[in-house]
């Protein structure tokens, strides 16, 4: 499973932040919280890509300037 692969990275000290960048859907917010939740107690940075992704749209359709947009603005979790 790739979220053990990351809270072990997270643990060793590897990773100073991990910006969640799931889709603005139901899943995808279930995801970023379950994300936030398991790497909380590493006391990494963890933020969310900000708008300009609309909600109810697939991230994988984005493209560049608005992801940009979204990373520049992310919000801790």
């Amino acid at each position: 499973m790739r979220t053990s692969n990351l809270l072990a990275r997270a643990e060793r000290g590897d990773v100073e932040e991990v910006i969640v960048a799931t889709s603005p859907t139901v899943e995808g917010e279930a995801t970023a919280s379950y994300l936030a939740d398991m790497l909380r107690p590493t006391r990494i940075r963890i933020t969310r890509i900000a708008t300009g992704v609309p909600a109810g749209s697939d991230i994988e359709y984005a493209d560049e300037v608005t992801m940009l947009r979204a990373i520049e603005g992310r919000r801790e979790l």
